[in-house]
């Protein structure tokens, strides 16, 4: 392999070495692998290490000039390795922008021969608070800086969905409006989630340099991720399995730690341009700076990013009329000119062409319903500008005493042209002068009627602020940490919806008797009085805060050394409180505006926790033997309680054992558990049970009689899963570039918290999968408890006798979700020539998820179901590098599934995608510091792949595709321009 020493000779002792190798791939596994570096010349031996690793690393000869590396010989993680390279020299290693940097220390454990710490800064890697040794038989992956800008991709959200193990569906901007599934409706303001396995965004933690940030969306349903520069980010670990014994609730599916720059060193300045073939603009700017100094650093980072809208119009497949694809017409009943509802139910369409003013009952078009594509002159996606400002300091107040701080402040701001939402249906009074009467009764008539003429389209806008900030003192004491901190977060968002009509006085309007004011709802709009119309209009807007505090105590380092290595541990006691509030501002059904809280929610949450982690070597270097070259256990466990449930239990066992080198297997094993929302804990405040004529295939008429149960339900607890993997890597040392890894991973998960609410219509139509929550030939005392209550409408006039079934659609603790699957990585990237070839493919492959809704109900699996993750999905890349350039590609697929929710059944087609991205660096000083400029270009959806057709409908509107599984972006180019100085 051929190196590179790059530095400018200043003088003999300053001069510097740089020791390149280009990343590997762009998503590579934290595994271990095999080292056989002798003691020697240290310059010599980090050059084999660079080889060895593919990291990057920077030292000054005169720093290494002299001093001889420790042996290192067996199976380590990348870090492990470099500590025990290091050993004894009295220099530890910095990350500094993505490469490491040699310089001396005060470095205890390095002088002691630690094995798994580098120095005051080593990297403490998601999935363990032992600093430097990882999660023992825990699966992580490591999307380091330059993986990040091959990938082309402009925003942390975009980099994460493309994980195989990221599934579409929940928060995101592109899910809300088009369905409320996997909890999609809990957020208002367009922010973006992360949902690893389809488990849920609130199952998925995120975490910001190891801490919580406050979350958004009703309740706290998430992390924001889109408030995240993508330019402070140096690099993303993303943990896969079951963590609340590490990090307490919210760590079931898996835990997401967005690593920042803070050891940034020098200036970056970024302009980034794109487009999705002219319908929808991107633009980005943001700029780094970095400052070291002997016994401190400090860095800011700014980006400011600037998303067009995406009009509905510019995508064949954004309607709600679906019969060009074969599909349904779902078309809203709510036009202009609309259609009428006589006294005896029958239907009269308003002809159109006439303003309303001379309309009489003969022009009407009996039979006839008026509609109107409700989502064609909307957005479908809307326009975002964020602003990110990151800060990070950290100063030596004595030479072993420091102190840590950073902030993170942002705001997001969005505007959209929205499909009605807020729609109405006009009572008209026989006093209206523009009232017709359809069948002569002279009764008031209902009018289903669209007021966008008069109103204009709704417009859906918003703000999100958010900040987090967090300060540590850490102190060394021999070969231990302690560090005592704290940190404090606060989301705050306002979502408005305006142009909305006012119920109330809309009532008003249409009793008007006199010709020049009343409203008029027979004709196209043309008519009404301006006055009229800006009496009507209203709006609607929701303001919600959520706010962190927590300190915590915490304390990692050795306890003893046996034969196979330094037996460490890590302890700590940590403490949490959450509040939550919810505002709404609500002109759209009172004569006045009514600004009032939202009753019901709980008060602050308090959370007490302590926690263990011991890592255990049994076999190392020392007294490797034939067939236990290394073995690790690790166990972690972890007490909470909570004010609101009690106490909990979490614990966390891993063992990874390397019979001979270049083979790892490894095996983890833990329960986590999710404490409810905020939202999930209001109970009755917000229910309502009403009758409802629901499909029925066992009845003559095809339809039956039910009492329909919605909102939330009383007593909400905790959902708690046991989860385990197991797998091994594999690196062979005679095949340098070569790597390999799977995981098989098992979800057991109970009292999964949810709703099937939006299938309530397929309840008696699918009686085997929704037996859970059906009740058959209900008692009469059960039935008229519900007629009793002051919750309970009953629109249909049903008696207590008509009751044939009783269907809950509330928000409890459901029963059971299992899920089994494996993740892999192949990856080859061997040198050739003077360059750098990167081969390799990622993905995920789920066995099942068996559903089961209750206690008793049979187990239904949903794997490759509409809402659920598909069975396959996986991620190609190629790649060439050599002398500055770099060209990379990118196939992504995800395998067909089968929609559920249309009768009969339909196969989705598959969706496969490509990316490509071109980077060529001119001038600066090439791969030792980074200077110089870089220029990019990156396509994605090269080949401009359309989401395969879905039917899909929700309440109150319909579209032609998933975007669970598929997005409306399009081919989009974009160009990048990154200057560092």
């Amino acid at each position: 392999m051929k190196y590179k020493f790059l530095g400018a000779m200043l003088s003999a002792s300053t001069a510097s070495i740089a020791i390149q190798v280009p990343t590997a791939h762009a998503q590579v596994q934290s595994v271990q692998q095999s080292y056989d570096i002798a003691a020697q010349d240290l310059g010599t031996a980090l050059q084999r290490y660079s080889q060895v690793s593919g990291r990057e690393v920077i030292a000054s000869s005169s720093i290494v000039q002299g001093k001889r590396s420790a042996r290192v010989q067996g199976r380590y993680s990348d870090d492990a390795a470099l500590s025990r390279l290091l050993s004894g020299t009295g220099l530890v290693a910095e990350l500094v922008d993505g490469a490491l940097v040699i310089r001396e220390g005060n470095d205890v454990a390095a002088e002691a021969g630690s094995t798994e710490t580098s120095g005051r800064d080593a990297i403490v890697v998601t999935g363990s608070r032992i600093r430097g040794a990882g999660p023992v038989g825990s699966p992580v992956i490591s999307i380091d800086r330059k993986a990040i800008e091959k990938s082309g991709y402009g925003t942390v959200q975009q980099m994460l969905q493309s994980l195989p193990q990221a599934f579409g569906g929940g928060v995101t901007e592109t899910t809300l409006g088009a369905t409320t599934r996997n909890g999609a409706g809990a957020d208002a303001t367009y922010g973006s989630g992360i949902n690893l396995r389809g488990l849920g965004t609130s199952s998925t933690l995120v975490l910001i340099d190891g801490t919580r940030p406050a979350l958004g969306g009703l309740g706290g349903a998430f992390a924001d991720i889109s408030l995240i520069p993508v330019t402070a980010v140096e690099r993303i670990e993303v943990l896969t399995d079951g963590a609340s014994a590490i990090y307490g609730a919210d760590a079931v599916a898996g835990v997401v730690n967005l690593r920042l720059r803070n050891r940034f060193e020098g200036a970056e300045t970024l302009f980034r341009a794109g487009t999705s073939d002219g319908d929808m603009t991107d633009l980005q700017f943001s700029q780094l700076f970095g400052k070291g100094w002997d016994g401190g650093h400090f860095m800011i980072a700014y980006q400011y990013s600037e998303r067009g809208a995406l009009a509905a119009a510019k995508r064949d497949y954004a309607r709600e009329d679906l019969r060009p694809f074969g599909g349904g017409d779902y078309r809203s009943l709510f036009a202009a000119p609309g259609t009428i509802t006589a006294a005896n139910g029958q239907i009269f369409g308003i002809p159109a062409g006439q303003n309303g003013t001379a309309l009489t009952a003969a022009d009407l078009l009996p039979g006839v319903q008026n509609r109107r594509d409700n989502r064609l002159e909307a957005d479908l996606l809307p326009r975002q500008r964020v602003h990110s400002l990151y800060a990070s300091g950290a100063v030596d107040i004595t030479g072993t005493l420091t102190l840590r701080t950073n902030i993170l402040a942002a705001e997001r701001r969005y505007r959209q042209i929205g499909k009605t939402d807020f729609l109405r249906t006009a009572t008209v009074p026989v006093t209206n002068p523009f009232y017709v009467d359809p069948i002569g009764t002279n009764e008031p008539v209902a009018v289903a009627y669209s007021f966008t003429n008069e109103l204009g389209p709704q417009i859906n806008r918003g703000r999100v602020w958010a900040v987090s900030a967090s300060a540590a003192l850490e102190q060394e004491i021999g070969a231990w940490r302690i560090q005592l901190g704290g940190n404090y977060g606060r989301q705050k968002s306002r979502a408005s919806f305006d142009n909305v009509v006012n119920s109330a006085r809309l009532r008003a309007a249409l009793a008007d008797t006199n010709p020049a004011t009343a409203f008029n709802v027979f004709g196209d709009g043309s008519a009404n009085n301006p006055a009229s119309i800006e009496s009507i209009r209203g709006s609607y807007a929701t303001i919600d805060t959520f706010d962190n505090w927590s300190a915590a105590l915490r304390a990692d380092g050795p306890l003893l050394r046996l034969p196979g290595g330094e037996v460490r541990v890590a302890v700590g006691a940590e403490y949490r409180r959450e509040a939550y509030d919810y505002f709404t501002i609500n002109d759209a059904s009172f004569l006045t505006p009514d600004a009032s809280p939202f009753f019901g929610l709980p008060g602050p949450r308090h959370v007490k926790s302590v926690y263990a982690e011991l890592l255990v070597p049994i076999f190392g270097a020392d007294n490797a033997v034939p067939g236990f070259q290394k073995l690790d256990l690790t166990l972690a466990g972890r007490i909470e309680d909570y004010n609101q449930f009690g106490r909990t239990e979490n614990p966390k066992l891993g063992v990874r054992w390397e019979p001979v080198d270049g083979i790892a297997l490894r095996a983890s094993y833990g329960t986590s558990f999710r404490a409810p929302l905020f939202s999930e804990l209001i109970g009755e405040t917000v229910a309502f049970y009403t009758t409802l004529q629901v499909p029925d295939p066992t009845t003559t008429s095809g339809v039956a009689n039910v009492i329909g149960l919605f909102g939330y339900a009383p007593n909400v607890q905790p959902e708690r899963a046991k989860t385990w993997t197991a797998g091994f890597d594999i690196a062979p040392p005679s095949v340098p570039g070569l790597k390999a890894s799977l995981t098989y991973y098992d979800v057991d998960y109970r009292d999964r918290i949810g709703s099937a609410s939006e299938d309530y219509l397929r309840f008696l139509v699918d009686r085997e999968a929704f037996a859970g929550v059906v009740t058959e030939n209900p008692s009469p005392d059960l039935v008229q408890g519900y007629f009793n209550s002051p919750l309970f409408f009953n629109p249909f006039g049903f008696a207590p006798g008509d009751i044939a079934a009783i269907l809950d659609g509330r928000t409890r603790n459901l029963s059971a979700e299992r899920q089994r699957g494996i993740d892999f990585d192949l990856g080859y990237a061997p040198r050739v020539g003077s360059g750098m070839l990167d081969l390799g493919i990622a993905g995920t492959h789920i066995f099942s998820i068996k559903r089961q809704l209750t206690v008793g109900a049979p187990s239904i699996d949903v794997v490759g179901l509409y809402a659920s993750p598909a069975k396959w999905r996986l991620r190609g890349r190629a790649g060439w590098s050599e002398d500055g350039f770099s060209a990379n590609a990118f196939v992504n697929y995800v395998e067909g599934y089968t929609n559920q929710t249309v009768i009969p059944a339909a196969r989705v087609s598959s969706w496969t995608t490509v990316d490509l991205t071109l980077a060529q660096q001119i001038g600066g000083t090439g791969g030792a510091d980074g200077r110089g400029l870089t220029l990019a270009f990156s396509v994605q959806n090269l080949f401009d792949r359309d989401p395969p057709f879905v039917e899909v409908r929700s309440s109150t509107s319909a579209l032609g595709y998933d975007p669970e599984k598929a997005n409306p972006y399009g081919r989009t180019a974009s160009i990048q321009a990154t200057i560092r100085w």
